[in-house]
């Protein structure tokens, strides 16, 4: 059969189709049953009702887990990106030795049980004093957020021509005013992909925030599995609502960044040539 005949082009769709759906299909059952009247995870939907969403509001439990959740993201995300970036950059210099080595060190966590990570950093926390303190998960999720935006920046810098900072360095420009005007803008899309990447990552963590997080650090996906654990209530599908949505919309927001800065550049080197 030919590559680019109909019937492979119709196979090719069909079989994309098939597997999207495999994968969102989990999603969309999980979202209508955060609209249930009932006290049951379960279709079909007698009736539809907010109750859950407001459940989230009013208790303490779910309030505190959420917030905890939004603190530790988002400081998550800026320490993780700070280090991402500056670690993309320094391994993007070919005289660096041990490059590679450093790589797979920088990437270790993406592949290293979460379980592992977790007893030593509980072993490490306790002598450190950071045990059971948002600084300490916040460190932790950092951890495992790294490795995201250190691929993302060092795909965004993968695509940059050498020949433009060389040429801005030739005309007088320090290093510290080519980062800042010339790669750092063109690397951006990546720089806010590894972000988004990183506060997606962080809010669904769950295993070691289990070792690391005491009772004032619960976070909404700890809350979550507390909740599976002990009593199934739509609340928690209410919270897997929102967090599903949030995510989205992050992505959606860096897809959006993503293509103006790909029109941006575009437009920008056809007023140059």
């Amino acid at each position: 059969m030919a590559a680019h005949s109909p019937a492979f082009r119709t196979g090719q769709i069909v079989f994309g189709a098939a597997v999207v759906f495999f994968l969102v299909a989990p999603v969309i059952a999980i979202l209508p049953l955060a609209f249930n009247s009932s006290v049951f995870l379960n279709y079909p939907i007698e009736s539809f009702s907010s109750r859950w969403f407001v459940e989230l509001q009013t208790s303490e439990t779910w309030r505190r887990s959420i917030i905890n959740s939004l603190i530790i993201g988002c400081g998550a995300t800026v320490l993780s990106t700070v280090i991402g970036t500056l670690a993309a950059l320094g391994l993007r210099n070919a005289r660096l030795p041990f490059a590679s080595l450093l790589r797979v060190m920088f990437l270790l966590p993406m592949v290293v049980p979460a379980v592992v990570l977790g007893v030593g950093m509980q072993i490490l926390y306790t002598r450190l004093g950071l045990a059971s303190t948002h600084l300490g998960v916040i460190v932790a999720h950092s951890v495992l957020c790294v490795p995201f935006v250190i691929v993302s920046v060092s795909a965004s810098l993968g695509g940059i021509d050498g020949s433009i900072e060389r040429a801005a360095s030739s005309l007088g420009a320090n290093p510290a005013t080519v980062f800042r005007r010339i790669t750092l803008p063109l690397a951006l899309p990546g720089v806010i992909s590894g972000a988004v990447f990183a506060f997606a990552t962080s809010l669904d963590e769950v295993v070691i925030t289990l070792f690391v997080a005491g009772p004032n650090q619960r976070t909404l996906a700890r809350q979550m599995f507390s909740s599976i654990r002990e009593n199934v209530s739509p609340t928690v599908a209410a919270a897997a609502f929102l967090l599903i949505i949030g995510t989205l919309c992050l992505a959606g927001l860096a897809g959006l960044l993503r293509w103006r800065q790909s029109r941006l550049a575009k437009a920008t080197a056809s007023e140059a040539a």
